[in-house]
């Protein structure tokens, strides 16, 4: 074909302009051909290179990994996003609780928040040498504040200040010696910022009907079956809807048939019948249980029982034992009656317990002061008084802690 037809069909077969089409006409073949050649020349070092690097790589295993690294970096850098799903251990069959012995632990729980586990068995042992304590005494600033015997297959619940439950299996607290404090709470439950431990309860089984009572700093208590506390969640649940300003401070198992005592901090004590309060979801923000000025907050609950007394301690260092007999019951609500006198010798209570004679006490003050006494040896007195000197206090010194302490024995 001649130049004028070979124009119209290189613009219809490759889109090229009038000038460009004209342009390549112009050329003469070898310069065409020699376009090509240069082509064809680069792709081949090229290949020749890249077959190099290749036979490189192959031949050094390190190099090969290094690879391996960098582009799985590069991919993890494009597409990676967080983990939403959770890694189970798939049991298939069996449940892995049946591989775990059915065995009696005594747990034990320190005023610092250090929990351990230890075979009921070795405790056993060690007091048949001899009468009192066995192993190291814990720090002097911390002690054993609750300690309870429960199998390894039973609940712990705790319950936190911001109205929330965690539970775990006794089996899954870490077991430790007598030697040893054990591990801090709050690196075995996901706690939040500001968020601690105020009470924990062991459960065997959840079927049984009973019940959880709560109560909260502003005076509000309610009574939810322990049933709603069966199904946790690895970030806790909701067990008190709690207020802004307001916070849970106890919460007790109780049989749905027994009294309820509640003490503030100006000295004043309301015992209610627990069957006058209904029974209340576990997301509900409960019932008033005592009415209270405003600068008054409530420091203790206790779920009665018979033969028990009353330990209060005040800001000052005094306090008595009061026989439960001496509260009457009242309806829920009302202001209640004096528990002690909350006068410019005593000062305000600190915190107030159910104890038997067999408890002990340990007394706190804001200069790292400890005290630790029998509870027998405090005097059981009448409701509406002062009390009797606990503990010798220094110019300006206060109590700032009260605790039951329990033998590790």
């Amino acid at each position: 074909a001649d130049a004028k037809e070979a124009t119209p069909r290189l613009i219809q077969d490759f889109e090229f302009s009038d000038i460009q089409a004209q342009a390549i006409l112009d050329m003469r073949l070898h310069r065409l051909t020699g376009l090509e050649r240069e082509k064809i020349n680069a792709e081949y070092e090229d290949l020749i290179k890249n077959i190099a690097r290749f036979k490189a790589i192959l031949e050094n295993p390190a190099m090969v990994l290094q690879i391996i690294k960098e582009e799985t970096r590069q991919i993890q850098e494009k597409y990676g996003d967080e983990r939403r799903t959770e890694i189970l251990e798939d049991e298939g069959e069996i449940n892995l609780e049946d591989l775990i012995a059915q065995e009696e632990m005594v747990v034990t729980i320190s005023h610092h928040g250090y929990i351990k586990r230890n075979p009921i068995s070795l405790y056993r042992a060690q007091r048949r040498g001899g009468k009192g304590m066995t192993g190291v005494k814990p720090k002097a600033e911390d002690f054993v504040e609750h300690l309870f015997v429960a199998s390894s297959h039973d609940y712990l619940l705790f319950f936190t200040n911001m109205g929330r439950v965690y539970w775990k299996k006794v089996h899954e607290i870490p077991e430790a010696g007598r030697m040893s404090r054990g591990k801090a709470i709050i690196n075995l439950l996901d706690l939040k910022k500001g968020e601690r431990v105020a009470t924990t309860l062991s459960v065997k089984n959840f079927e049984e009907e009973r019940y959880v009572m709560m109560a909260s700093k502003k005076g509000l208590v309610k009574k939810t079956l322990l049933e709603a506390y069966s199904r946790p969640r690895t970030g806790g649940i909701v067990a008190l809807k709690i207020r802004e300003g307001d916070e849970l401070i106890a919460a007790r198992l109780s049989s749905g048939e027994q009294d309820i005592l509640l003490t503030t901090r100006m000295g004043k004590s309301i015992r209610f019948r627990e069957k006058d309060l209904r029974v209340m979801g576990r997301v509900a923000a409960g019932n008033i249980g005592i009415r209270m000025d405003e600068d008054d907050e409530v420091v203790c609950m206790e779920v009665l029982k018979e033969g028990a007394t009353i330990l209060t301690v005040t800001q000052n260092g005094y306090g008595k034992r009061t026989r439960t007999e001496e509260y009457r019951p009242q309806h829920r609500g009302g202001k209640g009656v004096v528990t002690i006198k909350t006068t410019l010798r005593n000062g305000p209570v600190v915190h107030s317990y159910q104890v038997s004679d067999q408890d002990q006490l340990m007394i706190i003050t804001e200069h790292g002061k400890i005290i630790r006494m029998r509870v027998a040896d405090i005097s059981v007195i009448g409701r509406n008084t002062q009390g009797v000197r606990l503990i010798h206090l220094g110019e300006d010194e206060k109590v700032v802690g009260v605790a039951r302490l329990m033998e590790e024995e």
